[in-house]
């Protein structure tokens, strides 16, 4: 059986199962979803000084909630730049024109690196530069171009 060379696919954790592998329930999914949004925003206006009480307020969640999806804020910065390149890779469709298909992955590549920019020292600090995730992410995004 012939073994894939495809990169592992950059994941933290699963958006559709809980702490006890079960699938997460609609309204819990969603404010998973809601607390990604809203960590984007605000690592984007305010980067390390983000706090994690305002990113609850902003997705419209107790800080408990919060807390059960993403236990600590590195996790939560994790998740949201793992996201971040998940949707750069997936952000050139072969079904366009060459042309409109580089100007929407250029488009999508902007929003990547205003997150990377907010997000990156942090992750650095307490992960360390050569964590995993960097390499599972850099090799999706070469994945992701090549024809």
């Amino acid at each position: 059986m012939a073994r894939s060379t495809a990169p592992e696919r950059p994941t933290v954790a699963p958006e559709s199962a809980g702490p006890c592998g079960r699938p997460l329930r609609a309204d819990a999914k969603r404010n998973r979803e809601q607390l990604l949004t809203a960590a984007r925003v605000a690592f984007a206006e305010r980067a390390a000084q983000a706090s994690l009480e305002d990113i609850a307020r902003r997705a419209g969640v107790g800080v408990g909630t919060l807390y059960r999806h993403f236990p600590s804020r590195q996790e939560l910065i994790e998740a949201v730049y793992v996201e971040e390149v998940e949707a750069l890779c997936q952000a050139t469709p072969r079904d366009v024109p060459s042309w409109d298909a580089l100007v929407g992955w250029f488009d999508r590549f902007v929003d990547y690196v205003a997150t990377k920019k907010a997000l990156i020292d942090e992750m650095v600090a307490t992960i360390g530069q050569d964590a995993p995730v960097f390499r599972l992410c850099h090799d999706a995004i070469f994945a992701a171009g090549k024809p």
